[in-house]
């Protein structure tokens, strides 16, 4: 198994190594933020990324998010301290493909980790039962309100060009200057942060909302 290794603290990162490599397993990488590990699984295209959250210039969940979308074979499983739910059920939506604690056991570490290589989840038993609460539990109805800085600035830019009319990938990359996969990782975002399903949607929405300027007959 071929990992990488995403998390701010030098110290954690050389134990970590040293206890992977102690079990045969190849660390073909090191990052010491969000941004970086993306860059890393592009160039050594890891089986597994041990992903910390809080890391400067991007965090874990928004790497998490980028590398599910542009990445899909590399599996990220969430590596941290931080037991708050909200972080646990943020990290699974965004993509991630377990969540284990730092305080865990080395013996139960290892045995999730094979099983996320044979494609299973790596959850604790009291992990697990928090997710089947969390997903079983019928959601409330929200009164719909839109944040004005929800949207970063390149999203917007996106969303502008679909309210337009360009709503393929491969016409929004070109318009752009991007790659096709960065076009899906920005319209995963914004259905994300407007809790929308689908293309048709957002623009729906973004036009009730004026969240963009309707086009023009000129346009």
């Amino acid at each position: 198994m071929r990992i990488l290794i995403a998390d701010d603290h030098a110290l954690f990162r050389d134990s970590l190594r040293s206890l992977l490599e102690a079990h045969d397993l190849d660390v073909v990488a090191e990052a010491k933020d969000g941004k970086e590990a993306v860059e890393m699984a592009w160039d050594t295209k890891p089986d597994v990324v041990l992903m910390d959250l809080t890391m400067p210039e991007m965090n874990g969940l928004e790497a998490t998010k980028q590398l599910a979308a542009e990445l899909p074979d590399v599996k990220v499983v969430i590596l941290t301290a931080s037991d708050d739910d909200t972080h646990l059920f943020d990290a699974i939506k965004a993509g991630a493909k377990g969540y284990l604690l730092k305080d865990l056991e080395s013996g139960q570490f290892f045995s999730l980790l094979e099983g996320v290589d044979r494609g299973e989840p790596a959850l604790t038993p009291a992990v697990a039962r928090k997710l089947l609460d969390e997903f079983a539990r019928p959601k409330r109805q929200v009164k719909e309100q839109y944040d004005p800085d929800a949207l970063t600035d390149r999203e917007r830019q996106v969303l502008e060009l679909m309210v337009q009319g360009t709503t393929s990938n491969r016409k929004l990359a070109k318009l752009l200057g991007v790659s096709e996969n960065t076009i899906k990782f920005h319209v995963r975002n914004i259905l994300d942060k407007l809790h929308l399903h689908n293309r048709a949607q957002v623009v729906a929405y973004a036009l009730r909302k004026r969240i963009v300027e309707p086009p023009t007959d000129d346009e």
